[in-house]
């Protein structure tokens, strides 16, 4: 794995195990010499994690918005930063740029890019893994929303299966590094069964 595309939160969250979080994730992309490929913000834990890699002498990869970077939000220090015109743009040049994924703790831009993402590889758009960092168990009511969708039908358990979950940057890149690909029709493997409407 070359690059690594992160989602993380323009904001630093309420416990400083984000911060921490980012810190090493950061630290640890440096030392691996794994390219950052981010929204290239400056604020919140999207800045913790670029000033982790770039002070560790790492290679960061921003693509931003131009709108942003008027309000002046892209980081100053980025190796490269890449101004596009909209934000399905910039998901679509991370998602060209890297060889995985990567969420932290974040709102709903990270679930938003978390999440197609996720769709893309269930339709077989992309092979490229995807992981979590369950920070302080950030993630577990969403990985128990993902459950309950296999639950009710909506989705295979093996696209749920296929995420990578850790609580350290180690174990997680190194579960990452040997990530395959899913497998078969993915439509299939989710029950067709038409429900039972009440005719009166």
């Amino acid at each position: 794995m070359r690059s690594l595309c992160v989602f993380c939160g323009a904001a630093f969250g309420a416990r400083p195990a984000y911060i921490e979080a980012a810190e090493a994730l950061g630290r640890y992309l440096a030392a691996h010499e794994i390219e950052l490929v981010w929204g290239g913000g400056q604020v919140g834990l999207m800045g913790t994690l670029a000033d982790a890699v770039i002070g560790g002498g790492g290679q960061t990869y921003g693509i931003i918005p131009r709108f942003m970077v008027q309000r002046e939000l892209a980081h100053p220090a980025a190796t490269t930063m890449v101004a596009v015109d909209s934000m399905h743009e910039r998901k679509a040049a991370m998602a060209a740029r890297a060889d995985g994924f990567v969420a932290l703790p974040g709102g709903f831009g990270t679930l938003d890019e978390l999440f197609e993402v996720i769709t893309w590889a269930q339709l077989h758009i992309h092979a490229k893994p995807v992981g979590l960092l369950n920070v302080d168990g950030f993630f577990d009511p969403l990985l128990t929303m993902m459950r309950h969708l296999v639950g009710e039908g909506f989705v295979p358990r093996a696209h749920v299966d296929m995420l990578h979950v850790a609580l350290t940057p180690e174990e997680l890149l190194t579960a990452m590094q040997s990530h395959h690909a899913l497998d078969g029709d993915w439509a299939g493997k989710v029950s067709r069964a038409r429900p039972a409407f009440n005719e009166d």
